[in-house]
């Protein structure tokens, strides 16, 4: 898999990997959640990390990543490409490339908790919220650490 670059003229489909991910698999966030977290990721968020991505032959973005200071702070796979070893691949190139070495995930996404502990990121703490104050706990998890 072929792990590309993604800017300013990939927020589009960025945004549309974003929003299938998410309602396919954070069920315990609302409509007025996603309507509210949407433009501040499109406006502010992609802006704030090193993005990345995985395309099929066609183009069309499957996958991505943002990194930022050592945190993988985003990482959204279309759900239709999900068990294709995308989320791997994304999730392997920010650790030996960009230096991750934290994760948050949504407590409430038992799928995701399981998929960073396979990669290796080992659980050092909880927040009762995540960033923007709102009530979906945060696990804080690092590389390596027991």
């Amino acid at each position: 898999m072929k792990i590309e670059n993604a800017g300013q003229k990939n927020y589009p489909e960025l945004i549309e990997v974003w929003e299938s991910s998410v309602r396919a698999s954070h069920d315990f966030i609302q409509e007025e959640d996603i309507k509210f977290l949407k433009p501040l990721i499109f406006e502010q968020y992609f802006d704030a990390v090193e993005l990345k991505c995985i395309k099929n032959a066609k183009g069309k973005i499957l996958g991505f990543s943002g990194v930022a200071g050592g945190n993988l702070e985003m990482l959204f796979i279309a759900p239709q490409s999900r068990g294709q070893g995308i989320g791997s691949a994304l999730c392997n190139y920010a650790i030996e490339n960009c230096d991750v070495t934290k994760v948050d995930v949504n407590e409430q996404n038992p799928q995701a908790t399981a998929f960073y502990y396979h990669m290796g990121f080992r659980l050092i703490g909880r927040s009762p919220l995540d960033g923007q104050g709102k009530p979906f706990p945060l696990l804080h998890m690092e590389l390596g650490k027991i």
